[in-house]
């Protein structure tokens, strides 16, 4: 019999060796390109039990994708995900300078669009795609490849921080990594057993049209794995610890629920209910249940939120963005046009990296 380990691996060699024997059609691609998903998965699970069990034996040195250190820093993955070009490369690059050895990137852009290469820190960055559809389970295939991708990758990322071609830093790289890590951690052992770091995702229950989200594939399509009381909601973009990045990649139950076709577009955004409703069943404690990614929805259309323009930008608005209803600060916001780049940067080293 083979073992686990070898299950997967072997399943996804013997679909490309029967690609050359079979006729195929358009739902068998699909397949094949979710045991290559499934492949992917698997690996990211045993390498969250490689590195864990390497913690948990006390060592002092981890192998990252720069190399050894005796005394490495946490990271924190950038995951990006876009179907458009990443107009806000020069700011994000701004942000990123002089941290080379506390963050890694990660890009999944959707392969049918023609992108122009941001170049710089994103060279290179960008991760096996596959096609991505708004209101579809696509936008949830795509944020577990880039988690799989950024665990297998290093195991020194601990925090996951997925956001769109539209959002900007709002904060130094240097704040939000001290909110992270909270200025004491230094190793992945410390990491995992320290509750107080948790995953900043926003998990909402009380949803004016709540319901219509969770019948959108039928009123008894989500049963019984997950019942309307289960059900919650929040915003796509978020920030993992690394335990939940691992849980996310590894879950199978939910994922065949919410991979369901919707009767109907609306109020079906599979996305913004798949992780806050797996994440709450599975670790509520663990989860800031808010985002750190502020939206503004006032005179949303079509289910997109406000998009700034050019004569928005100001310092006014930097600090008014930040602010929020507890004692946290957001640390992105979206959406923001690309004709919005020249007056940010004209103001990000006095205002939007000053904190």
């Amino acid at each position: 019999m083979v073992s686990s380990p070898f299950l997967l691996p072997f399943a996804l060699l013997l679909s490309f060796s029967l690609l050359f024997i079979l006729p195929f059609n358009q739902s068998q691609f699909s397949f094949f390109a979710d045991l290559q998903d499934l492949a992917l998965f698997h690996t990211a699970t045993l390498q969250l039990q490689n590195s864990h069990a390497a913690a948990t034996a006390g060592a002092v040195s981890s192998i990252s994708r720069l190399g050894i250190s005796s005394n490495p820093k946490p990271k924190i993955a950038f995951l990006f995900l876009t179907n458009s070009d990443l107009s806000f490369a020069p700011l994000w690059e701004r942000f990123f300078l002089g941290h080379e050895l506390r963050y890694n990137i990660y890009i999944h852009a959707d392969p049918t669009v023609q992108l122009t290469p941001p170049g710089g820190v994103f060279d290179g960055r960008f991760v096996p795609a596959r096609k991505t559809l708004r209101a579809s389970p696509t936008l949830i295939s795509a944020a577990r490849r880039l988690l799989a991708r950024a665990v297998i990758d290093d195991p020194l990322n601990l925090y996951f921080a997925l956001v769109s071609q539209h959002c900007i830093p709002i904060h130094s790289f240097d704040f939000m990594y001290s909110f992270l890590f909270k200025n004491s951690i230094t190793s992945l052992r410390s990491f995992s057993s320290k509750s107080s770091y948790k995953s900043y995702i926003e998990i909402l229950s009380d949803e004016p049209n709540l319901y219509e989200r969770y019948a959108a594939r039928g009123p008894t399509a989500m049963l019984p794995e997950v019942s309307f009381e289960q059900f919650r909601v929040g915003s796509q973009f978020f920030i993992l610890t690394r335990n939940h990045a691992v849980l996310v990649v590894k879950e199978r139950t939910l994922w065949k629920k919410f991979e369901l076709p919707c009767l109907g577009e609306e109020p079906c955004y599979p996305e913004e209910h798949y992780f806050p409703t797996l994440l709450s069943m599975e670790d509520p404690e663990g989860c800031s249940h808010y985002t750190l990614t502020r939206v503004n929805w006032t005179g949303c259309w079509d289910g997109h939120p406000h998009l700034y323009s050019p004569e928005e930008v100001s310092p006014d608005l930097i600090h008014m963005l930040r602010m929020s209803n507890s004692s946290y600060s957001y640390f992105f916001a979206r959406k923001f046009s690309p004709e919005s780049l020249t007056p940010l940067m004209q103001i990000a080293d006095d205002v939007i990296f000053r904190d």
